[in-house]
């Protein structure tokens, strides 16, 4: 019994330090990462994956999982986990701010519905986006990207090794050309409706007498959802060039490292 926890306790070990930065990337990526995902299935996909890690785990110097260098240890694998999922929520962050810029521009933000992806409210415009994002993220492989990702940070940042602030930084300072992918992405619906409701307050300046709010609310709404079907055919490619910066961004910390 005894020579059976000695061989399981070095096993146990060694799977705990992979399995805390796994779950915390599986709990922050996209699509893995929603709510309508259920926590045995990230916690059962986590333990496979540690598995699967042995080979690029093992070697290193393994703090007691008991200890203060443990704790420590398994605070610091959640955080690179954590980080690096957060990384590749930055393209989904691009789709469902689209999705919200283009509901506010057409006027379906005023209907609100439960989003069971998300676990919260949201229009109709940003949960058909969210689900296109998902689509594209399973059909160019992006969950097998996203285990190669998890296989290359054992070898840049190794269990006890730290991780280092510039990870983080670099997530954080490249947020902002979220909005700006955003925004290019939301411009044509964002001037169409912009040109409609100028035009409408002319017509109104030289008939006041008609009642152009109801009309116009129909015509903005007709000129958005003309302009959303042509935007909504560029939004695969798009989300596909911003998820290879945000690897080249990784790729680009763990070389540093």
């Amino acid at each position: 019994m005894l020579e059976v926890t000695h061989l399981l306790l070095p096993l146990i070990g060694a799977l705990w330090w992979p399995f805390c930065r796994i779950m915390a990337l599986l709990s922050t990526a996209p699509a893995i990462g929603d709510a309508a995902v259920p926590v045995t299935v990230r916690v059962l996909l986590s333990v496979v994956l540690a598995f699967l890690m042995l080979p690029l785990t093992q070697g290193g110097a393994m703090p007691d999982p008991f200890s203060l260098a443990g704790v420590l240890a398994m605070a610091e694998q959640a955080v690179i986990g954590g980080v690096i999922g957060l990384a590749m929520q930055l393209t989904m962050a691009v789709v469902n701010m689209l999705g919200f810029l283009a509901s506010s521009q057409i006027g379906f933000s005023m209907a609100q519905i439960n989003d069971p992806i998300n676990g919260q409210q949201s229009d109709v415009i940003t949960a058909l986006l969210g689900l296109v994002a998902t689509l594209v993220f399973f059909s160019v492989d992006g969950h097998l990207v996203l285990a190669g990702v998890l296989g290359q940070s054992f070898r840049a940042w190794p269990v006890g090794a730290g991780q280092g602030p510039m990870l983080l930084q670099a997530v954080a300072l490249n947020v902002g050309w979220v909005f700006s992918a955003a925004i290019l992405l939301a411009l044509p619906i964002v001037f169409s409706t912009l040109v409609v409701q100028i035009g409408f307050g002319f017509l109104n300046r030289v008939a006041p007498s008609l009642n152009l709010f109801s009309l116009g609310f129909s015509l903005v709404t007709v000129f958005g959802l003309m302009m959303l079907v042509q935007v909504v055919r560029f939004v695969p490619e798009h989300y596909v060039q911003m998820t290879n910066r945000v690897l080249e961004m990784i790729q680009q910390q763990m070389r540093l490292r």
